[in-house]
């Protein structure tokens, strides 16, 4: 009973962190320093979770993407979704080659969160500044794809506060404008490191011992809290900015740095 109550309470903090710009893989490791490692598998797992909802919450913008190309103005767009994702995976499969591995320590983490808090809050001083603006440049585009490979390897930066920050202070000014295109890219770049991960889990055989109960209820709950987390944070940035988010991290990363011994 009490594996299950930790297998839920991870599902939650990846619900809930996966899409606000407070970084997902920050958070779980952090959570799991005291709740125990969970295998490869499980955190694919509730990840996976976190991406169907919103591939759920968006199915109507997707759908008009997809059906909706003969449009210049959509082409264009679904062309840059792509090109930011083909430039995330040409780097992703660059860092992998060459054996970059995340670390699992969370003093890295700590000064991801409290760095990436005072970038958050400098890009939206910055963009506040500029005429409102919701197109999607080609550089703003090749950015956010720059901007995710890098969240990836730097665990507490947030691959959606990277990217919305990116699309914000290089020319898409518009808070949800900005927001969409980075959720929109993050559904297929997600998938694809899903995918991968799932297919070098059951290559090392690590699937043979997995836990899949725990691991069907983390995604389920997952899955709930990360469609109503998205949910409620496209209607909270029409009114508000992101900065109550950048100073939670500056906070959290702070209090870990003061807390946390030397190398943990």
């Amino acid at each position: 009973m009490t594996d299950i109550l930790h297998v839920i309470l991870l599902g939650i903090i990846e619900g809930i962190t996966e899409f606000l710009p407070i970084s997902s893989t920050g958070h779980l490791l952090i959570a799991e320093h005291w709740l125990g490692a969970r295998s490869d598998l499980f955190n694919v797992g509730i990840q996976a979770g976190a991406i169907l909802a919103i591939t759920m919450v968006y199915w109507k913008r997707i759908w008009q993407l997809l059906t909706g190309w003969r449009d210049a103005a959509t082409r264009s767009y679904l062309f840059k979704l792509v090109v930011a994702f083909l430039i995330t995976c040409v780097l992703g499969l660059v860092v992998t080659h060459y054996g970059f591995k995340l670390p699992e320590t969370v003093t890295p983490i700590a000064w991801a969160l409290v760095i990436g808090g005072f970038w958050m809050i400098g890009a939206e001083q910055i963009a506040a500044k500029k005429p409102d603006r919701s197109e999607v440049t080609w550089p703003v585009a090749i950015l956010v794809g720059v901007a995710q490979m890098v969240a990836g390897i730097f665990p507490g930066t947030s691959r959606s506060g990277a990217t919305i920050f990116t699309a914000l202070l290089f020319g898409t000014s518009n808070r949800a404008a900005a927001t969409e295109f980075s959720f929109l890219v993050g559904i297929p770049t997600m998938y694809a490191a899903t995918g991968y991960e799932l297919l070098k889990v059951f290559k090392d055989g690590g699937a043979v011992h997995e836990d899949w109960t725990a691991l069907g209820v983390g995604f389920i709950v997952s899955l709930i809290v990360a469609f109503i987390a998205v949910k409620w944070l496209l209607s909270y940035i029409r009114t508000h900015r992101y900065t109550a988010f950048a100073v939670y991290r500056i906070a959290l990363g702070a209090a870990l740095l003061l807390l946390m011994p030397t190398g943990a």
